[in-house]
């Protein structure tokens, strides 16, 4: 069982204190206290290509409920971000390179688009690219990867078939949804479950578009957050510094981008925020990226199990999220690393 941290504990006195307190005084008031509500979580509405929603939010609809990791890249919030919010294919070659040049530095994408590579010949052949795609999930699943492509709701989809059929870009076995304009491999039916019937996800998610969403299932073991080139040594590091097993359970979270800030949601009420904030400063530097090269200046916020940081550098943060080098979601259990034999 994970140990309390003099923090935790502080907190959960405080919380334990106050109830006493208030029962005593209602006791003394010759009246019983009714109990508070349970904190009801809103759900998400189904995706629609026309609603003012934010697609970081409303995708996880169409994502199985068994997906392991999810990322969510908005590429309509990242064009707006840079001033060019209706870019589309039809607009000047000049106009679109300028975009993905500058979207790479000045904003956080989690993919730089399926279909880009074959840009050109989708745009000679079949009149589209990935310039109207509005966004794109991409996920993984214990049965396989799947990805999901939300194009702008004025293109034909007519073109966008014929590709599929003709297999191109990646394109093949897709199954195209012409009343909301998504094409998809390995979507969610209507009547299955998705990733947004999870109890507290709507907490995960953000109200305003977000440039990239990063969604994963459970916690990241410690080792797998210190890097591929982590040793023993560096594992030990973190537990004389800050040990995890102090933590609490870590069920899911989302790591969000947009307009050069980050912000890690676990969901609210956690009293280890901050400990699990004030892990990075624990964690060695192991590899060429790390953490603290990405994400910079944490405020945490308990009540909403929100932590806020600063993005230090745009590629950076993207491949931190996309590798997991996250100690804010480490899990509370350590699995000691093997020594080297030097064999």
């Amino acid at each position: 069982m994970p140990r309390p941290t003099l923090r935790s504990s502080v907190a959960r006195l405080g919380l334990l204190l106050g109830a006493v307190a208030l029962t005593s005084c209602a006791a003394e008031a010759g009246f019983t206290p009714q109990a508070l509500p349970p904190v009801v979580s809103e759900t998400i509405p189904p995706y629609a290509a026309d609603a003012d929603v934010s697609p970081g939010r409303t995708a996880l609809t169409l994502v199985p409920a068994d997906a392991e990791t999810i990322t969510i890249t908005d590429f309509d919030a990242s064009r707006a971000a840079l001033g060019m919010p209706d870019l589309t294919s039809q607009d000047p070659m000049s106009d679109r390179s300028d975009y993905w040049e500058r979207a790479r530095r000045e904003t956080v994408l989690l993919t730089e688009g399926m279909l880009r590579a074959d840009n050109s010949r989708l745009a000679l052949d079949y009149g589209f690219t990935q310039d109207d795609v509005d966004w794109e999930a991409r996920f993984t699943t214990p049965e396989g990867a799947g990805w999901i492509l939300g194009f702008r709701p004025d293109l034909d989809l007519a073109p966008v078939r014929r590709a599929i059929e003709d297999r191109v870009a990646g394109l093949a076995g897709a199954e195209v949804d012409a009343g909301r304009n998504l094409v998809s491999v390995g979507a969610v039916a209507e009547d299955e479950e998705s990733w947004a019937d999870h109890e507290g996800i709507f907490e995960l998610t953000a109200e305003a578009p977000a440039e990239s969403t990063y969604y994963r299932a459970g916690c990241v073991p410690l080792g797998s957050a210190l890097g591929p080139d982590a040793g023993v040594q560096d594992q030990d590091a973190v537990l004389a510094g800050q040990d995890p097993t102090d933590l609490d359970p870590l069920a899911r979270f989302a790591l969000s981008f947009d307009d050069g800030l980050a912000t890690a949601r676990l969901g609210p009420g956690r009293l280890d925020l901050f400990e699990r904030a004030d892990l990075a400063k624990a964690f060695p530097e192991v590899g060429p990226l790390g953490f603290g090269d990405a994400l910079v200046d944490p405020v945490a916020d308990p009540s909403t199990g929100r932590i806020g940081y600063t993005v230090r550098e745009s590629v950076a943060a993207a491949s931190v999220a996309l590798t997991d080098l996250l100690p804010f979601a480490v899990c509370n259990e350590v699995t000691p690393m093997e020594e080297p034999t030097g064999l």
